[in-house]
Formats: structure tokens, C-alpha cells, sequence
């Protein structure tokens, strides 16, 4: 298992939705093609990844499959920085609502 913490950096190109914690997922997913036994989890400690209260998403070894059989090229995603569309369309958001505490953002891979 991996664990990790603090902000990551984004750089906004496109118009879409989503914070830096499912950018990302987003980008490890297309990273990782499928490859099996590999499951992450990434969200904002307080609820709010970039303007929505969306905490974050998770990620499995068939995301990339199941957003092509919803006509959802990832890429397309990422690079316009939509990972609340792309994760939502799968319903893989993680929804907590406000927790108010902000101690930091949290990422979790397992490879098993």
C-alpha cells in the first residue's frame, strides 16, 4: 500500500470540472491502462475537491473499461481537466459532504 498526502499541482487548460485529487486519479487510471490489482482512492479531507462537494474518487483495474463502454474517452477527461464528469458519469465520486476539518489531501493506492 501507498500512502500519501499534501496538494498536488494542476494546471487548468480546459473548462471542465474537478479538483486536483480526481485530476490525479485521472491521470494514474490512464497511467495504469487496467493493470489488475491495483485500486486508489484520492479525496480532499474536507469534503471539497476544487469548487464542488465532491471529495474525491476511487479508482479499480476497470475504470478505463468502463469509461470506454459509456463512450468516455479519458484523455478527453484529463486534458480537459473534467475528472468530477468523468468520475461522476461512473459513479465512482466520493461524496462526504462538508466534514469541516481541512487537514490535508489523502491518497491511497493498494496494489495487490
Amino acid at each position: 500500500m501507498l500512502l500519501s498526502g499534501g496538494e498536488t499541482t494542476v494546471t487548468v487548460r480546459g473548462n471542465g470540472r474537478g479538483g486536483r485529487n480526481v485530476e490525479f486519479l485521472l491521470s494514474l487510471a490512464i497511467g495504469l491502462a487496467g493493470e489488475s490489482g491495483v485500486h486508489a482512492v484520492a479525496c480532499y479531507t474536507d469534503g471539497v475537491d476544487g469548487l464542488e462537494e465532491i471529495a474525491g474518487a476511487f479508482v479499480t483495474p476497470c475504470t478505463l473499461k468502463r469509461a470506454w463502454a459509456k463512450g468516455i474517452n479519458p484523455r478527453d477527461s484529463l486534458d480537459a481537466n473534467d475528472g468530477h464528469g468523468f468520475f461522476e458519469a461512473l459513479g465512482d465520486s466520493l461524496v462526504t459532504g462538508p466534514t469541516l476539518t481541512n487537514v490535508n489531501d489523502f491518497r491511497a493506492i493498494l496494489i495487490a
